[in-house]
């Protein structure tokens, strides 16, 4: 149970990491979209949010006539050890720790009235909310907006099949499992969430069923060939649930009793007593947390290889943007070295090859140099009448006794002259190859794109 109860609390974790750096995936699918999550489908008045209730244990959504759920809100649930205190707390406001489970309902109605104002519009921004009590199982629930067949004043048109196109944005996600609502007091094949569940999981293996209101159903009749899968088969059982009558939350009943109370229904009851042990929503609850374990074990190695691919995006783009910068000398004469370094292992590709530049120092060397050396006067310059004119002019008077050593030095000197023009022209050629290598390296360095002035 702990492993399991950690695996799901790892994945908690991340998806609310990849919330707060706006994970939204880019090409292909993001991460957030890899990891499994629940989504809760149900028609208007199904008992959707009691269902939520009964699974958290606490009353803490807003209720009343209409559509109340107007935004997404996903909830993360995190089993915390025995005797610690529960909480709950708003990604929208990280420090604020939230004890009064009515203070929570206020919030999430508040933060639903900033984005759809006070009317009775929709919007697909989510609330994120986490629940920490040792009272829980390690769970992502995803409330969605109660599927609707017509608009109320207020609304637009479209209202209906804006809130169908919201549903479908997150359960036609194959990582998504479906908790479908229906009301036992209504005609399954009638049921929006069934409806929709079996369009977008014709299979069944991600759709769970739930059951709710069997307590008011008419006399004499029970929701068994539902509850035992012969009037619509799913791959996962059926769960009956029976949340709080209205007077009971006009009563205040907290939601341990009521747990108890839906217990003492099921067990005693002659048409569900025999299924009493899967019945309920403290069943319900450790049902899709043990499923969505499995489900994370079969998701693990594609879970691995997508948060490999999107460290090595955000490195990518630190990177691109730049790290932080430290605030001592010290350090930062460290990063300047850094930055001079990779700029050196550019210019240096550039000179000894895997970029372009250095075949043109070569071509200095190897072909303008020598052409230009061939070019030079040295027949005129060393030919025999000007030789023994250069040596007879540097003796002067006195002839020289063994070797003419001033008239070679004059001849050497001559010589060294015509090889400074194209000395000079080959140094000039190879300077402005090596500027634009440069300008290219500078150009070319990553890190130094974010320090123009360096």
């Amino acid at each position: 149970m702990a492993t399991m109860e950690s695996l799901i609390g790892l994945v908690n974790r991340i998806q609310r990491a990849c919330t707060v750096l706006g994970d939204h995936g880019g090409e292909g699918m993001s991460l957030w979209e890899a990891l499994p999550s629940v989504a809760v489908v149900g028609g208007q008045s199904s008992g959707k949010s009691s269902v939520l209730e009964s699974v958290v244990g606490r009353d803490f959504l807003p209720r009343g006539s209409g559509i109340v759920t107007r935004r997404p809100l996903v909830l993360q649930l995190h089993k915390t050890d025995k005797g610690q205190s529960e909480y709950a707390e708003f990604l929208h406001a990280p420090k604020k720790r939230l004890t009064d489970f009515a203070a929570v309902r206020r919030e999430i109605q508040d933060e639903t009235d900033r984005i759809t104002g006070k009317s009775k519009q929709i919007s697909n921004i989510p609330i994120h909310l986490s629940i920490y009590s040792p009272n829980v199982v390690d769970l992502t629930l995803i409330d969605l907006p109660g599927l609707t067949k017509v608009a109320v004043e207020g609304q637009s048109e479209s209202i209906v099949e804006d809130i169908e196109n919201m549903v479908r944005s997150y359960v036609e996600k194959p990582n998504c499992i479906i908790l479908a609502i229906s009301p036992a007091n209504q005609d399954i094949a009638t049921s929006d969430a069934i409806k929709l569940a079996k369009e977008v999981d014709p299979s069944g293996e991600r759709t769970f069923g739930v059951l709710t209101k069997l307590d008011l159903m008419d006399k004499g009749t029970n929701a068994l060939d539902v509850l035992e899968g012969r009037s619509y088969r799913l791959q996962h059982p059926w769960v009956g649930i029976v949340n709080r009558s209205q007077a009971d939350i006009n009563k205040n009943v907290d939601m341990i009793s009521a747990r108890r109370k839906e217990c003492e229904y099921f067990e005693t009851s002659p048409d569900y007593g025999h299924l009493s042990h899967k019945m309920g929503s403290e069943f319900l609850a450790k049902l899709l947390s043990k499923h969505l374990e499995t489900v994370i074990r079969q998701r693990i190695p594609s879970i691995i290889a997508l948060i490999n691919k999107t460290i090595d995006e955000l490195n990518a783009e630190l990177d691109r943007i730049g790290r932080p910068i430290a605030v001592d000398s010290g350090a930062q004469l460290y990063t300047i070295l850094e930055l001079c370094r990779a700029f050196d292992r550019v210019f240096k590709e550039h000179l000894d090859g895997g970029r372009p530049g250095g075949d043109r120092i070569y071509g200095v060397f190897d072909h303008q140099l020598p052409a230009a050396l061939k070019k030079l006067p040295f027949d005129r310059h060393l030919s025999l009448q000007n030789v023994q004119k250069i040596v007879s002019e540097a003796d002067g008077y006195q002839p020289h006794l063994i070797a003419p050593e001033q008239g070679y030095r004059r001849l050497i000197d001559g010589s060294i002259s015509y090889f400074k023009g194209p000395a000079e022209a080959s140094v000039d050629a190879v300077h402005i190859v090596l500027k634009e290598l440069v300008r290219k390296s500078i150009a070319e360095t990553e890190e130094l794109r974010r320090f123009p002035t360096l």
